[in-house]
């Protein structure tokens, strides 16, 4: 670092004087960060439930608070060009209290409802009319109050290295995010949560001014022209470049972790700010004097990390826990490491806004290639094992002479990432023992492959600090996992906001040869068999021995002629039940999903095996569904999910109340709640019973006889606004009424998944 000179305005207390003007700093700053932070998972819920829940609401949301930060942190940056810091101070106060008329937080309606065919830009654009001003001017303050440090604090040991502060304001952020889903979101209420959020901003002002006055009084700032610092080299592009991608590549992996976990989760809070707090947490150790990790550990470790986590990616199988932990310890290194290495290139500190601009164009560089470019390029989730190798490029490279050992190792871990798509080939090929390989491997081609991997990731470690070699090896596991991973022989895939979707074709021969299957993430959303004597079976979730099943044929054997609405359209199974006199109508929130299971190539449910013309309305289902007549339907089947994931603001008390305004007296709704790792069950048996709506629950286990694409394992809850509306079902002792509960029903104001999560891990 250069020496400082002193500005012409201030006269600083002696050094170790002034106690109070740096807590000021610190807790303006950790205030501010805190704001910036818990705001963003709390905006981007109220907005969740008008797209559906997709999980890629919350990484295109995420793009537009890096964009607004970066905008903040650019406007930081121009302010500097005020030769007085009182200018600045004004500037800044001004620019708060004009923000603050954009309070208290609500989502802007000037808009409409959004257009499922192209919701990005609505998205974006409701964000910036809602929360773009408040969260710009406050993510200024970082970068803006440790400029005003360096000068403040010129002569001091503290105003030479004013990015510590940028640790306090990490750490404000990193304890806002885990606050959020472990306090604020179970004991408030979304409307406790904006109110408090506006207070917060209104404190934060107050500090801003307190800032002012106390610097003022002790002589630190004045009208006169504050003297620059020393002024540095400036930065070279190159060297731009490099601080651009070091901030990027954790980004694009925080929005990549995120997608990967919510998708078979949920997408929610709870876990979009653990992957967000990592990454902060990453800032506050990078940025101190005394890293907790030092760099040497962090590359060590993030190397075996790393590549065990490539070699797991293309699996969606095992323990979830373990899984869970693995990806996010993978993307908390990783990141740590390009942070550590951003840190250490860090210019003197009269360049410091710029650093906090180049680094946040990086940010916003990587969340808009995770969230806006890779959907676009890809038609897979391809891009967070991308970047998960070519995160390796961020390592230090041994320029020593190779050795022959090290070349040799490389060629074989290359060879042996070659091993499993090619045992795989000669399993499916005629080449005179592919016998021996269908009977004895092709049954466990993963754990072979994940045997198989132990090679070349002992390898990668070893040639660590070989960076080229280091990132050839780890792209070489994850093009090979990803092959062998390819689960049922992908026939069409393709990728849209909310998600991405596959046609799977698989064999059963006794449904009669070949079955289309939909997948949707890793969960199956519909499969139908090809053989026209099963073509028009409902499969899976709808089978006609599913709750679903007996539900609709117990209603057809009630009326001869029903009026149907189904949520969630998947590959059109339930087509297969409408008979002439029926009416049926699907509501879909994805365009591509009502064009596949629309296309006789892949699917014929509704285009063949339907007794008459099926609407589709697209749209989200809350939102489609209110402009429908009150008292009409005899069935609603709400069967909504996003691979594994529950839109959640379709099991809320106010969503199963518009569903059964819209039903006839002895109307039925089935909610099912079929889910991996959440319960969703209590949260809905709570909702119906707050409502007095008559309710049963049905968990089906698919039966061993069945064909393997015929039946899946389902649990429902059906409701009516009558008794006389279940009278049939009591009955039958596959229904049994639920026990009274004391889980909170979710309400559009109230869902707590953090919760859900953990009972199902405690069953």
């Amino acid at each position: 670092m250069t020496d400082t000179a002193l500005p012409d305005d201030a006269a600083p207390s002696t050094e170790g004087g002034d106690r109070v003007t740096p807590i000021l700093f610190a807790v303006a700053i950790f205030t501010s960060a805190a704001l910036v932070f818990v705001v963003q998972p709390m905006v981007t819920k109220l907005v969740l439930p008008m797209l559906g829940g997709s999980p890629s609401v919350w990484n295109t949301a995420m793009v537009f608070f890096q964009t607004a930060l970066l905008a903040g942190y650019g406007y930081a940056h121009l302010l500097q060009r005020l030769t007085s810091m009182r200018a600045q101070m004004a500037t800044h106060l001004v620019l708060l209290l004009l923000a603050a008329l954009f309070l208290p937080l609500k989502i802007n309606g000037v808009l409409g409802d959004p257009d499922p065919s192209a919701p990005i830009g609505w998205l974006l654009a409701t964000l910036a009319l809602s929360v773009g001003a408040p969260f710009a001017v406050l993510s200024a303050t970082a970068p803006l109050l440790q400029a005003w440090y360096a000068r403040v604090r010129v002569g001091h040991a503290d105003g030479r290295n004013p990015y510590v502060l940028y640790a306090a304001s990490n750490l404000g952020s990193f304890l806002a995010l885990l606050a959020y889903p472990l306090i604020l979101e179970p004991l408030m209420t979304l409307s406790g949560q904006r109110v408090s959020w506006s207070g917060g901003y209104a404190a934060f002002m107050l500090m801003v001014v307190a800032l002012a006055v106390v610097a003022w009084r002790r002589g630190q700032i004045g009208g006169a022209p504050v003297a620059r610092l020393e002024t540095s080299a400036p930065i070279p592009w190159r060297e731009k470049i490099i601080l651009v991608l070091l901030a990027a590549a954790p980004s694009s992996l925080m929005l990549g972790v995120t997608a990967h976990l919510a998708t078979d989760v949920a997408s929610a809070p709870f876990l979009w700010v653990i992957p967000l707090a990592l990454y902060l947490l990453t800032f506050v150790i990078a940025f101190q004097d005394r890293p907790w990790i030092p760099l040497p550990i962090t590359l060590v470790v993030a190397a075996a990390v790393s590549l065990a986590c490539i070699a797991f990616t293309a699996f969606r199988t095992g323990d979830w826990i373990l899984m869970f932990g693995l990806h996010l310890g993978a993307f908390f290194l990783l990141a740590l490491m390009c942070h550590q290495r951003l840190a250490a290139r860090r210019p003197p500190p009269d360049r410091l806004t710029e650093f906090y601009l180049l680094m946040s164009l990086g940010g916003v560089v990587g969340g808009a290639f995770t969230a806006l470019l890779a959907p676009v390029l890809f038609n897979g989730v391809w891009e967070y094992p991308l970047v998960l190798v070519l995160a390796g490029l961020a390592r230090p490279m041994n320029k020593a002479p190779i050795k022959n050992w090290e070349v040799y190792l490389f060629v074989g871990a290359v060879l042996a990432t070659g091993l499993p798509p090619l045992l795989s080939a000669a399993a499916q090929a005629d080449w005179g023992f592919g016998w021996w390989l269908n009977n004895n491997v092709s049954d466990n081609m993963a754990g072979l492959t994940q045997f198989i991997m132990l090679a070349p990731i002992l390898a990668g470690f070893i040639l660590r600090d070989r960076t080229p070699a280091f990132v050839i090896i780890a792209a070489g596991i994850a093009l090979s996992t990803a092959y062998i991973a390819r689960g049922y022989e992908a026939a069409f895939t393709d990728r849209s906001f909310f998600g991405v979707m596959k046609i799977g074709v698989t064999e059963d021969p006794r449904l009669g040869g070949q079955v289309n299957i939909l997948m949707h993430g890793t969960t199956l959303h519909g499969a139908q068999p090809r053989n026209p004597a099963f073509a028009c079976m409902p499969t899976l979730y709808y089978a006609p021995a599913s709750p679903i099943g007996q539900t609709t044929q117990m209603l057809q054997l009630r009326r001869p002629a029903l009026k149907i609405g189904v949520v969630g359209q998947g590959s059109g199974a339930m087509a297969g039940y409408k008979r002439a006199a029926d009416e049926m109508k699907f509501f879909e929130i994805d365009p591509m999903v009502d064009r596949l299971s629309r296309d006789p190539q892949w699917f014929s449910f509704i285009s063949g095996c339907a007794d008459g013309p099926i609407e589709t309305v697209l749209g989200d289902a809350r939102l489609t569904m209110a402009r429908e007549t009150a008292g009409t339907y005899d069935l609603l089947l709400i069967d909504a999910f996003s691979s594994d994931s529950v839109p959640t603001h379709l099991l809320t008390v106010e969503a199963i109340e518009g569903y059964l305004k819209l039903l006839k007296p002895d109307g039925v709704v089935i909610l099912h709640l079929s889910n991996r790792n959440l319960d969703i069950t209590l949260p809905a048996a709570a909702a119906a019973q707050a409502l007095g709506a008559a309710n049963l629950h049905q968990l089906y286990q698919e039966s061993p006889l069945a064909p393997d694409m015929a039946e899946a394992s389902t649990e429902a809850l059906i409701l009516s606004p009558t008794d006389e509306g279940l009278a049939e079902f009591r009955g039958q002792a596959q229904w049994r009424t639920l026990a009274e509960t004391d889980v909170r029903p979710w309400t559009d104001d109230y869902v707590n998944l953090f919760g859900s999560l953990w009972r199902h891990f405690r069953r």
